[in-house]
């Protein structure tokens, strides 16, 4: 399985994703605490994390299964930057939330 531009702009969209979710996360939201740590937001940026970095995964492997998950992928990633946009801070989120969302949408089935 040859990695094509697209793809390769989905997996870097998808790496960038996961790693400012989890940094987001794990330092500005703790440190801010209050709306930040509410559970059902930060849990909704840990899960960004993680479907961004199975998602990079699953294109990498070529597997067959990676246009559904980056379907599932977009829908996550379009969540988390609508939590997020609600709080101060995380533009920097938002903003790869965003860019996952588009380069996944692109790569769905």
């Amino acid at each position: 399985m040859e990695i094509t531009s697209a793809m390769q702009d989905c997996i870097d969209a998808c790496d960038n994703c996961h790693q400012a979710c989890l940094q987001t996360a794990l330092t500005h939201c703790l440190e801010m605490g209050g709306r930040h740590v509410e559970p059902n937001h930060f849990r909704l940026m840990l899960d960004c994390a993680a479907i961004c970095e199975m998602s990079a995964n699953m294109q990498l492997s070529g597997s067959r299964f990676s246009p559904k998950l980056c379907a599932l992928c977009a829908d996550i990633c379009h969540a988390c930057a609508l939590s997020c946009l609600e709080l101060d801070g995380m533009e920097e989120c938002v903003r790869a939330c965003e860019a996952c969302e588009h380069s996944c949408h692109q790569m769905q089935a």
